[in-house]
C-alpha cells in the first residue's frame, strides 16, 4: 500500500468516553430549612395567639402543671416506642418472606398486615382495651398493627426487585447467603425500605393521638379535652403540637433517606 493510499485513509475514530458518573445526591438548604422554618413559624405563631387569648379557668386548668410538656413526652414516646418495635418486626420478617423456605407464605403474611390496617384505629385501639385493659400497653400494640404494612411490603418489594444476575455474581465470587443479603441485597433495598420507615413513622404520630381512649396519654389528651369542653385554645394547642412533631418527624426521616442511601444510588437532581 502507497504512501498516498495511507493518507486517504479516514482517521480511526476513537471509542467514546464513558459517561460520567452520577453526581452525589445532596442536601440542599432548602431541605435543610424549609421545613424547620415552617415549623418554628407555626409554632411561634401559636405562642403569640396565646399571649393574646383570655384563657378561662377551665383552659388554665387544662394547660396547667406541665401537663403540656407531659403529653407531649408521652406522645414521642409512644412515637419512638412503636416505631422500634415495628423495625424489628417488619424488617426481619421481610428478609424471610423473601428467602425461598418461606416465600410462599408472602400472602398470608401480607393478608394479616393489610387486616391491620385496614381496621379502623379506634376501632382496633377499642378491642386491644377490651381484650388488654386500659394502658400504654394497648395503645402500643394498636399503634405497632396500623404501621407494620408499609414497612413490611416495602421490605418485600425492595427484595425482590434486586437483579438476579447481580445476586448471583455475587455467589459466583464466594459470597455466602448471609454475605449476598447483607451486603448485596440489603443495601440494594435500603431507599425503599427507608420510604416505608418515613411512612410509618407518620403514621405512628398520627395515631398516637388516639392512644387517650386507651389511657396512653399523648397530645390526644388535649385534643379531646378542648373539644369535649369546648375550649378552641387546648384544641389548637394540642392539633399545632401533633401537627409540628409529624413535620419534624417527617423531615428527620426524609434526611435519614438521603444520608443512608448507598453512595452508587444516589443521583443528582
Amino acid at each position: 500500500m502507497s504512501i498516498s493510499e495511507l493518507d486517504d485513509r479516514p482517521a480511526q475514530e476513537e471509542p467514546p468516553a464513558p459517561p460520567p458518573a452520577p453526581p452525589r445526591r445532596r442536601i440542599g438548604w432548602p431541605k435543610l430549612t424549609l421545613v424547620p422554618a415552617f415549623v418554628v413559624a407555626m409554632l411561634l405563631a401559636t405562642w403569640l395567639w396565646f399571649a393574646q387569648a383570655d384563657l378561662d379557668t377551665v383552659s388554665e386548668n387544662a394547660l396547667a402543671g406541665r401537663q403540656v410538656s407531659k403529653a407531649l413526652w408521652q406522645h414521642v414516646e409512644l412515637t419512638v416506642i412503636s416505631t422500634f418495635f415495628v423495625l424489628i418486626i417488619a424488617i426481619p420478617l421481610g428478609i424471610a418472606l423473601t428467602r425461598p423456605a418461606l416465600r410462599k407464605a408472602t400472602p398470608v403474611a401480607m393478608t394479616f398486615a393489610n387486616m391491620g390496617q385496614a381496621t379502623p384505629a379506634i376501632g382496633l385501639l377499642a378491642l386491644l382495651v377490651i381484650w388488654l385493659g386500659i394502658g400504654r400497653r394497648a395503645a402500643l400494640i394498636g399503634i405497632i398493627a396500623y404501621a407494620v404494612l408499609p414497612v413490611l411490603s416495602n421490605t418485600v418489594a425492595g427484595l425482590k426487585a434486586n437483579d438476579p444476575t447481580l445476586l448471583e455474581a455475587a455467589r459466583g465470587i464466594g459470597f455466602s447467603p448471609l454475605g449476598v443479603l447483607t451486603r448485596v441485597e440489603l443495601p440494594l433495598a435500603v431507599p425503599l425500605i427507608l420510604a416505608g420507615v418515613r411512612t410509618a413513622l407518620v403514621l405512628n404520630v398520627g395515631t398516637a393521638t388516639l392512644a387517650t381512649f386507651g389511657g396512653g396519654g399523648g397530645l390526644g389528651v388535649l385534643i379531646t379535652a378542648g373539644i369535649t369542653n369546648q375550649r378552641m385554645p387546648v384544641l389548637v394547642l394540642g392539633s399545632v403540637l401533633t401537627v409540628a412533631l409529624a413535620l419534624l418527624v417527617d423531615w428527620l426521616a426524609s434526611l435519614a433517606e438521603v444520608l443512608l442511601r448507598p453512595r452508587g444510588l444516589e443521583v443528582g437532581r
